[in-house]
Parts: structure tokens; sequence; C-alpha cells
């Protein structure tokens, strides 16, 4: 997802600009005091961190980027982390299906697109901000809290690495070429238990993630920019203007592109949620049912808000870094460019038959991917989604070319 706005919580009045910058402001504080304490994505109890490796990683992490690129740890024994979160494209997938394939014959499509694991490491646990606001949280719909939680599903699900259980992932380990290096960081006797082992596992992978410099680089044009090493292009800063103008594409309302108060880099991403109705995508295999809905924060995969009606449909606003190499956009991966999905905030509402199904009658059947109850929750009021049919889209075709010269600037790894 991108340029997103906020969701509202019933009938929660939209925060006004200095209310979100202090939200903004709290949950970056929370962030660093998690990150201080072992908490949120970056801490876990189930290890302690030793003095620091050659290799610029503790021994821990080190262990974990190998654990990352290891196939022989799925049941197929083709595929790991890097296969879905493939370096040498930010962290993402490389291909341009809808959904990654997974399972024992890499043959079971999976429910989502892969995102990026780049510049997760500064977002807080999940919570609801003081005026309501769902924040925070890892995947798309939060309900990881860590690294460590975070890594534990794909070695197990039946669309992902695919083993049975914790066992297999141990019986693997023990056949890896690391496996004695895992007994020297993590105990003599941590091969004797599945559960432990596997605890170790998902702490190694949460270690290299917090630790690797790959995923966390703040390297991009943009940021040698705010640097004042360079300057940007004039379309590249015409579309910074238009990606900031709260009239214009008001990009910057979730994904912040200023330096916070304490100097740091934007991460653009405010870590809040959105529902903007993005169409129904067909390649993805589970749609054939009629009756199955991807309804990100009240499930089917997040279960605790499930009673949350007014959630339903809303999947979280995510970072902009690297947005420019993406090769699917939106949870479903329902478009495969970035000019689509920039022409999709800006025309969804004034020329809505450009993305929706039309019925015989010539009704075009908006906000296809949601039960006629939830529809009422996509975001209509916030620029550029307070638009109607026959209006001017808040984005001429130009000003989209601008606006995607800028995102470019983004890329990490700039030279």
């Amino acid at each position: 997802m991108l340029f997103q706005g906020k969701i509202g919580v019933h009938a929660m009045p939209e925060r006004s600009f200095a209310s979100k910058k202090l939200a903004l402001a709290m949950t970056l504080s929370l962030s660093a005091l998690l990150a201080a304490c072992g908490g949120g994505s970056g801490g876990s109890a189930s290890g302690g961190t030793t003095p620091v490796a050659d290799s610029g990683l503790s021994p821990q992490a080190a262990l974990g980027a190998k654990i990352f690129k290891d196939v022989s740890l799925s049941a197929s024994g083709k595929q790991s982390c890097a296969s879905c979160h493939n370096p040498d494209n930010a962290h993402a997938q490389s291909n341009d299906l809808a959904v990654q394939l997974g399972g024992k014959n890499l043959d079971v499509p999976g429910f989502r697109a892969a995102p990026s694991l780049r510049y997760l490491n500064l977002t807080p646990s999940f919570f609801f901000a003081a005026d309501g606001t769902p924040t925070g949280g890892l995947d798309r719909d939060g309900r990881a809290q860590t690294f460590a939680a975070q890594a534990a599903r794909p070695l197990l699900a039946p669309h992902e690495m695919a083993n049975v259980g914790k066992a297999d992932v141990l019986a693997s380990l023990k056949r890896t070429a690391y496996a004695e290096e895992f007994k020297q960081v993590f105990g003599a006797t941590v091969l004797d238990d599945a559960d432990t082992a596997f605890d170790r596992v998902t702490f190694a992978l949460q270690q290299y993630q917090r630790e690797d410099s790959e995923f966390h680089p703040y390297d991009s044009k943009y940021d040698q920019f705010l640097a004042g090493k360079l300057r940007l292009n004039d379309a590249e800063l015409r579309g910074l203007a238009l990606f900031n103008n709260p009239s214009k594409g008001n990009c910057a309302a979730c994904h912040t592109s200023s330096k916070a108060a304490d100097g740091s880099s934007p991460l653009f991403t405010d870590f809040t949620y959105d529902n903007i109705g993005v169409p129904r995508n067909t390649e993805i295999a589970a749609t054939a049912d009629a009756a199955y809905y991807d309804l990100g924060l009240c499930g089917p995969d997040r279960i605790d808000l499930a009673a949350r009606a007014d959630l339903c449909g809303a999947f979280k606003v995510p970072t902009l870094r690297n947005v420019a190499t993406r090769k699917v956009f939106f949870h479903n991966g329902r478009f495969k460019n970035l000019r689509d999905a920039l022409g999709f905030y800006v025309r969804r509402d004034t020329n809505p038959e450009e993305w929706y199904p039309v019925a015989a009658d010539g009704t075009v059947i908006k906000f296809n991917d949601l039960p006629a109850q939830y529809q009422g929750n996509v975001n209509v009021s916030e620029v550029p989604y307070n638009r109607a049919r026959g209006m001017a889209p808040a984005l001429t075709p130009d000003e989209i070319e601008d606006v995607i010269k800028f995102l470019g600037t983004l890329t990490d790894g700039y030279k």
C-alpha cells in the first residue's frame, strides 16, 4: 500500500495535522524505548547478545544471516526467507506474482503479496493510539510483535516453507553445515529440544534483521539530499512538492518525508492503517471462492480483532522506501507498476470504471474486495480520496510522472 491515509475508527474525527505529528513523535519515542528495553520488533527474551563478531554482527545475527538464505530448512529444500525477500530487490519479492508459491512442491499459492523487510527495525509493537488509531506491529495486519514472531510463521505455513512442525525444522537444522556453530552460540544442548531450537532460530533471524545495516542503510538519493550532499532535479523536486501538498498528493500525511525532531531520517510511514478499497485480485487462487475476503486487521490471519467490524479491510501503511523497485503493489498485489498504483489513488472515485468491474446495467461495482457491510470503512474523506465521479483527479498524468520521479529517489544504494 502506498500513500494511504489513516483508518477512521467508528465515527472517529480526523486527526489534525498537529495531533498527527504528536502521534508520530510519541510512536518514535515508544519505538526507541522498546528498542532500548529489548521490546517491540527489536527484542526477545529468547537469548542474550554476546560480543560482536568480526563480521560486525553478533554471533546470533551472523547465524541469522545463514538461516535467512538456507533453503534446506524448507520442506521443498528449495525455499528460504531470501526467496521471497530477495536482498537484491530491497528484501522484497523479485517476480511479479500476486502471491508467492510454497509448499513441499512449490505449488501452493499464498494469500498476500510478500512485503519488503527493509526499514522495519523502528516499528513499535501494535497499540491503539489515544484517539483510537491502530498503530504499529509487523506483517500487513500488525499481528507479529517482534521479528522473531514474524519469522516463525513462514517456517511452518503450508503455503510457505511448509514444515509440519518444529521437529521438522530441528531435523533439518541438525544437518546444516552450521549446526555446530549453532550449538556454540546457543548452548551444547540447544538441538536436544525442538521448541528451544526453533525459538533460537527465530531469535537469530530477528537479530540479523536488527543488526545488519543492509536492512536499513539510509543511503538513497533522498537521504543524501537531506544531508545536503546533492540536489534533486527539477522533476524530482516537483514530485516532492506534490507528495507533500495536502491538497494534491497528500502522501506525507501518512508517509512522513521530513526529518524527525532528533534529526533522524524519515521512515515514510507513520505505522498506521488504512482501508482504501483496493480492487479484488482474481490472480489469487483463494478468490475463486466468492465468500473469501482478506480483511486485514479483523482477519482471517489476525483473530484478536475479529469483533472490530470498523477495522475490517484495513492494512498497514508501509514505508515507501524502495517503492520504485516493487514488482507488485498493495496487500493483494493487484497492481504491477507504480504508475497504475498512483493512478488508482487519484482516479479511484473520479473514474471507478477503470479499476472495478462494471455490471450489465453500467453500474460500477466499487470496493469489490470487501463484503457490503464493510464498504463503509473505506477512506473517502482524505485527499486524494475525497473526489466524486466527474471531478478532476487530485493529480494530472504529468504530475503523477513527477511523483514517480521523486519516489525513485527513495531507492537504496544511490551513487
